[in-house]
């Protein structure tokens, strides 16, 4: 199973496809604006959700707003700007990573 999430400046939405490329779940949440560790959770939780929903566990992709810096992996110009400065906020689905 694959699952994806869509970090957004107002969303944060997963969806998770079968091997087949068949949707198996889709939920978004409010994006926590200006909170780093709620964006961390808010992820955490919708990946949960998927894995809960469908059985299953998966590898997870994501976007998020903004680009990484070449060096040293934090988030520059970021929509939700609580991100800007900040690792990836969708670095192993919400799981591990911090701040």
């Amino acid at each position: 199973m694959r699952i994806g999430i869509d970090l957004g400046g107002t969303k944060t939405e997963v969806i998770a496809l079968d091997d087949a490329g068949e949707q198996r779940f889709r939920h978004r949440l409010p994006t926590p604006r200006e909170d780093y560790q709620q964006t961390i959770e808010t992820i955490a939780t919708l990946v949960d959700m998927a894995e809960q929903a469908t059985g299953q566990t998966g590898s997870v992709g994501s976007g998020v707003p903004g680009s990484l810096a070449p060096y040293g992996g934090v988030v520059e110009d970021a929509d939700a700007s609580g991100l800007t400065g900040r690792p990836d906020a969708s670095a192993g689905g919400g799981r591990g990573a911090g701040g």
